[in-house]
Order: C-alpha cells, then sequence, then structure tokens
C-alpha cells in the first residue's frame, strides 16, 4: 500500500512539474509499432483478427513484467519492488495531465479554442459516455481512464495490472482502434468494459461519499448502476447528478447572500432530490457559456475529492500495517 501511495504521489507531483519528461517516458510508440507489426504479419489470420487478438499483443508483454516483478518480490528489502511498482504506475498514469487538460477548457478565450481543449479529454477513437455534448461527464470518465483505473488495478496486481489496464485502454480507444481489424477493436472494448466496472462502481460510491449521497445513488440507479454492464455510462450520470447538485448549492448560497437577488451565469438543474431526474448531460448554452466553466470547475473538483478520498483509504490500511 505504501508504494501505491508514493507512486501516486510521483505521478502527479513529475506530471504537473515535468510535463515534457512525463510526456516521454509514457512514449507507448513501442506497443503502436508491436501493434501495427502483428497486423501486418498476421493480416490474414483469424485469431488476430477476432475478439480475443489483442491478447497475441497483451500476453508477451505481461509475461516480462509479471516475471520481473515476481524476481523483485522481496529482494534488497523491497526497495527494487518498489521502484519498478512507481516507474509501472508513473508510465501508465495519464498519459496526459487531467488537470491541465481541464484548466486549458476553464482557461480558452473562445469557443474555438475551448471546443480544442474539450477534444484533449478525450481518446481519438472513443465511443459511449463522454461524447458530443456531454462535457462533464467527459472529465469523469477521463479521470477513470487516466487516474483510477491505473491505481485500481495497480493496488490488485501491481505493475502488471497498471500496465495492463493502460495497454488495452490503448487498443480500445486510442488512435490503433483506428486501424486496428474490428474483431480486435471489439475484442479490447470487451475487455475494457471488464476491467473498468469495479472502478466506475467504485467511483460511484466515492462520489456519494463526498457529494450528496441520494443524488449519487438516485442516478446510479436510473443508470442501471446494479446491472453488469453499467460502466462508464453510469459514471457519467452519476458525475453529471452531482455536479448538478454542487451548482444548486452554489446557486443557493449565492441567492441566499444576496436576499434573493437573481445571479448571472449561474446554471440551475432540476431538483437534485429527484429521484425521477433525468440522467442527461447538464444543460449548456454553449462552448463559451459560463455555466460550462463552472461545471467543470466542480467536476473537477469532485474528481480530486474522490482521489483524495482513495488515497487516505490507502493511507489508513499503511498505518494499520505499521502498528500491527
Amino acid at each position: 500500500m505504501f508504494s501505491t501511495l508514493f507512486a501516486v504521489v510521483v505521478a502527479l507531483v513529475l506530471g504537473h512539474l515535468a510535463p515534457a519528461f512525463a510526456a516521454a517516458v509514457r512514449d507507448d510508440g513501442w506497443y503502436r509499432a508491436l501493434l501495427g507489426w502483428l497486423g501486418r504479419r498476421f493480416a490474414d489470420d483469424g485469431f488476430w483478427r477476432g475478439r480475443w487478438g489483442l491478447l497475441m499483443a497483451l500476453v508477451p508483454v505481461v509475461l516480462v513484467v509479471g516475471f520481473v516483478q515476481w524476481l523483485l518480490d522481496g529482494f534488497a528489502y523491497g526497495l527494487p519492488a518498489l521502484l519498478f511498482g512507481v516507474a509501472a504506475v508513473f508510465y501508465a498514469w495519464g498519459p496526459r495531465d487531467l488537470d491541465v487538460d481541464v484548466d486549458a477548457v476553464v482557461d480558452a478565450t473562445d469557443a474555438a479554442e475551448r471546443r480544442e481543449a474539450l477534444a484533449r479529454l478525450r481518446p481519438a477513437a472513443a465511443t459511449g459516455a463522454g461524447a458530443d455534448r456531454d462535457e462533464v461527464g467527459r472529465v469523469f470518465v477521463a479521470a477513470l481512464r487516466r487516474w483510477f483505473g491505473v491505481l485500481f488495478w495497480f493496488v490488485l496486481l501491481g505493475a502488471v495490472g497498471a500496465l495492463l489496464y493502460r495497454l488495452v485502454a490503448i487498443a480500445a480507444e486510442d488512435e490503433p482502434a483506428l486501424y486496428l481489424p474490428e474483431g480486435t477493436v471489439d475484442g479490447a472494448r470487451r475487455g475494457l468494459a471488464v476491467l473498468d466496472w469495479p472502478v466506475a462502481q467504485l467511483m460511484t460510491l466515492s462520489l456519494a461519499l463526498v457529494g450528496n449521497f441520494d443524488v449519487a445513488v438516485s442516478a446510479w440507479k436510473a443508470a442501471g448502476g446494479a446491472a453488469l454492464r453499467a460502466g462508464t455510462d453510469m459514471l457519467a450520470a452519476v458525475g453529471r447528478a452531482s455536479v448538478r447538485w454542487e451548482l444548486d448549492e452554489e446557486t443557493g448560497d449565492l441567492e441566499a447572500a444576496s436576499a434573493g437577488a437573481p445571479q448571472a451565469g449561474v446554471a440551475a438543474g432540476p431538483d437534485p432530490g429527484d429521484a425521477g431526474m433525468p440522467p442527461g448531460p447538464v444543460p449548456m448554452a454553449g462552448a463559451d457559456d459560463p455555466a460550462l466553466v463552472q461545471a467543470l470547475r466542480d467536476a473537477m473538483s469532485l474528481v480530486w475529492r474522490v482521489l483524495l478520498a482513495w488515497l487516505a483509504v490507502l493511507a489508513l490500511f499503511v498505518v494499520a500495517g505499521w502498528v500491527n
């Protein structure tokens, strides 16, 4: 658990202080080259073009990383294993800094610049949640892809889990998905959905704890959160509902402070206590709407609170281990 905390702190700090270094280290050109080589070498192979084809790229990498992880376990008081885990999380984290990308949207000077910044929150071949006008949902899905998916699988499986999640996500939603065989991409997306499901459920529980519990649970139920197929769509719906509640809270505070005077530029959604609240996007007039900026700020604030809650739980396990 200590290695997880240390690895996440390193990933966050270096991503902020040395973005050029982080981008250079997180280069996945080797993996794209491997996928391209497999595509040329097995162009007519039924297995490669089928639902399980991505295993041809994943299995060798996972075996090598797993062997190194096993080899370092318990060696030299665990220091090499710690450094290897930190390196794996740092590589799999991101690859772009979520804070920087959201700040670029918030600080954009015009609608065109803001739309360009919003596009960077979404992988090249992503489908489903966070599409079209769902800017708020896009932030929560990006948080799952860049932060929480890597963190969850690193806690469970170590360096193997972190790297496995990142490689599957690249094949499912990034540039390789535009040229890989349709069956291979379909299998990658199904695999990513399986990896995402427990992470999305835990993020939803965390949003309920750090935000409004009733609102989050109502949105979770309305989006079919109890179903095994629920994933990023459900998370986006809960994120939208939580942000809508935050906006309503801020609107209420402003109205109370000004004795009921109307406030411009604040988007007030439907009553968040309504269990029948529609799970659609937070209503926005356009990409240059000040309400969009406030909604994205609230979304990023909620994401940070969820991350801090996860790290606090990990810290409790670390302290309990030291005490024992």
